[in-house]
């Protein structure tokens, strides 16, 4: 795996994590920011996935091969569920738990994406930063 795309994916973790900490040292007035900030990073973040799922399946028929329409089809869902769960009106927690599941599951499509270009380092690189985003998200809806 090349250093740049592992450095720069361990950094992208840095907001969840610190969002974590800041909720549990930080002051009680500051928690519906924190939630609301560690909602929408990994939301971003998710939807970034569905984005990453995009761009492979478009070099992919660029190189003039075949692309399943399940793939772009796929890569819609994680934009489309961080937009469903907007529409929640309870308190951050479940908004947080499904998102942490959901970015969880992500792993399920990036496990098949190097059939259809995704690097070879793919895993190597998705599943720790995953797992680690996901488990933030997770623990900030429990919290």
């Amino acid at each position: 795996m090349p250093p740049l795309p592992r450095w720069l994916g361990l950094a992208g973790l840095l907001p969840q994590w610190a969002c974590l900490l800041a909720l549990l040292i930080g002051p009680e007035e500051w928690r519906p920011a924190i939630l609301a900030l560690g909602w929408a990073y990994g939301a971003l973040i998710f939807s970034f996935l569905g984005g990453l799922w995009w761009g492979i399946a478009a070099a992919r028929h660029a190189r003039g091969k075949a692309v399943p329409r399940w793939l772009w089809f796929v890569s819609v869902v994680p934009s489309l569920l961080a937009f469903l769960l907007c529409l929640w009106t309870g308190d951050w927690a479940g908004p947080l738990v499904a998102l942490g599941i959901f970015i969880f599951a992500s792993l399920l499509i990036d496990r098949i994406m190097p059939r259809y270009g995704a690097p070879s380092w793919w895993m190597g690189l998705r599943v720790p930063l995953s797992l680690a985003l996901g488990m933030a998200t997770v623990l900030l809806g429990l919290v």
